[in-house]
């Protein structure tokens, strides 16, 4: 592909705005309206994500309409030693922690702790001031991305001089309200207007924290990672560096385009609430697929959940929406495909379920597709999304 894809586009632009935890729509484009895919199509679509665009490695879950969970791999988990790829493998999933948390707050709201409706001010007085004042700003517009506060990823440490400068953030460890001073730092955006602010993730944490008293990790685990049994989904404690379990070794480059190198081992600090959760494609389908099945919102608020803005960027189609910390876009075969995606250095999640949370898809692979060279992130893109509306029309 000579162009970028309007995804890859979305990649590339949020790699600059959004940098260490970034959304990724990631529902797609083209597929065969209703016709069965070729038992061998996600295993082909990996191997071409290893053997042509050159990601590391990839792995998948994919789930049919009768239940069943197939896992797939292609590449080697470690450049270095040619380790294989574990099936099923721990990955960082970077900006799908915020559906995470968008769930538990709206579990919040069910139980009458939390209205959508009132000031952040009401939970978290005194804490949002500057461009934007906590007064003026629902909870809503935080897990919406309409509450106008900039993303604390669009300017210095994230970014310097316009260039992304992440490397150099791997060991450092910072508290919330830090990476809550740093986004009240940047400019506003329009208020009411749809604008991706990993900041607002960090604050709808705060709130979790201050409504219960508890940290965010153990609510996470408490209410959603434990029903679930999400055995290999944790979220990583203070300071945490190393993965917990099998998995491939993530890589990264920067500038873009240079020579990728090893980058598993990070803090997570960086990320939060907005994106320092550690799943694996398996876990993270089964996570989607309850989700929009009803098993860990009421129907009154999963209606809430799924009531959408337009994304409004350049390059994005005008199908695709965002909820209260879920994505919709429309699917070749009709309907709509449910989800979130996200990259953070060393790796990226992208992936989709189906309505009635029957059939799903994750693909997770061992790179940001955004730091390699721009033809080869197009290709992966459009790839990756092609596959995605493939199953879920199957």
């Amino acid at each position: 592909m000579s162009q970028p894809s309007p995804l890859s586009a979305l990649v590339l632009a949020c790699a600059l705005a959004a940098g260490a935890a970034l959304a990724v729509p990631s529902i797609a484009f083209a597929g065969d309206h209703g016709r069965p895919a070729r038992p061998d199509v996600v295993q082909q679509t990996l191997d071409h994500l290893v053997e042509v665009d050159g990601v590391p490695a990839a792995l998948a879950t994919v789930t049919g309409g009768k239940g069943r969970d197939r896992d797939l791999v292609a590449g080697v988990g470690d450049l270095a030693t040619d380790a294989r790829v574990p099936v099923d493998g721990q990955v960082r999933i970077g900006s799908n922690s915020k559906t995470f948390v968008a769930t538990v707050v709206l579990q919040l709201v069910g139980e009458g702790a939390v209205d959508l409706d009132a000031s952040v001010e009401t939970y978290l007085p005194g804490l949002v001031r500057g461009p934007v004042d906590g007064h003026d700003i629902t909870v809503r517009d935080l897990l919406q991305h309409t509450s106008g506060i900039g993303s604390f990823t669009s300017g210095p440490p994230f970014v310097t001089d316009g260039a992304i400068t992440l490397r150099a953030l791997k060991d450092w460890y910072v508290e919330p309200h830090e990476l809550v001073a740093l986004g009240l730092a940047q400019p506003a955006t329009t208020p009411g207007a749809w604008s991706y602010s990993n900041t607002n993730y960090v604050l709808a944490g705060l709130l979790v924290q201050k409504v219960t008293q508890r940290p965010l990790g153990e609510v996470i685990t408490d209410r959603i990672i434990e029903p679930l049994h999400l055995r290999d989904t944790y979220v990583p404690g203070r300071g945490e560096q190393t993965l917990r379990g099998a998995h491939p070794k993530g890589y990264y480059a920067e500038p873009a385009g240079s020579a990728l190198f090893e980058h598993t081992d990070i803090d997570p600090a960086a990320s939060w609430g907005a994106g320092d959760i550690v799943s694996t494609p398996g876990d993270l389908t089964t996570f989607f697929r309850s989700l929009l099945g009803g098993k860990l919102l009421r129907p009154a608020e999963l209606a809430q959940m799924k009531t959408t803005v337009p994304m409004a960027l350049p390059g994005i189609p005008e199908g695709w929406r965002y909820g209260l910390g879920l994505q919709s876009t429309p699917l070749s075969c009709g309907g709509l495909a449910w989800g979130h995606g996200g990259i953070i250095p060393g790796y990226q999640t992208d992936g989709g379920v189906t309505e009635d949370g029957r059939r799903g898809i994750t693909v997770a692979t061992t790179t940001m597709h955004g730091v390699l060279p721009q033809a080869a992130s197009a290709d992966v893109e459009a790839r990756i999304s092609e596959l995605v509306d493939t199953v879920l029309c199957s």
